[in-house]
């Protein structure tokens, strides 16, 4: 009795803690930089660009109406249920020396 309380009691928990089919982490890279997306379905709630080769350089990220200030660091939270509508995409990008060394990598949502 006392095993089979402890299996059941480990299936509701992985139940809850499951993530549904529709959340995800997307990646997509460029020769320079990687762009990072957390979301469920169309509600965005994480952008992070990266560059690939550790150089500095000033990073931004944008998706539908927000687009980040340039930094040395680009990343960006929301509140859970933030929502674009027709925001498609989630894009980052990169300046080095006040020149565009790669922009528009960009993750499908």
């Amino acid at each position: 009795m006392k095993k089979t309380a402890t299996v059941l009691a480990a299936l509701t928990l992985g139940l809850l803690t499951a993530t549904p089919a529709s959340a995800g982490v997307d990646v997509q890279c460029g020769k320079y930089i990687c762009v990072m997306t957390a979301h469920h379905n169309r509600f965005v709630q994480d952008i992070t660009v990266r560059t690939r080769d550790g150089l500095p350089g000033t990073l931004r990220a944008y998706w539908g109406d927000f687009h980040s200030p340039k930094a040395n660091a680009a990343t960006h939270k929301w509140d859970v249920n933030r929502e674009q509508q027709g925001a498609k995409l989630v894009c980052g990008g990169l300046e080095r020396d006040g020149r565009s060394i790669e922009d528009g990598i960009c993750v499908t949502i």
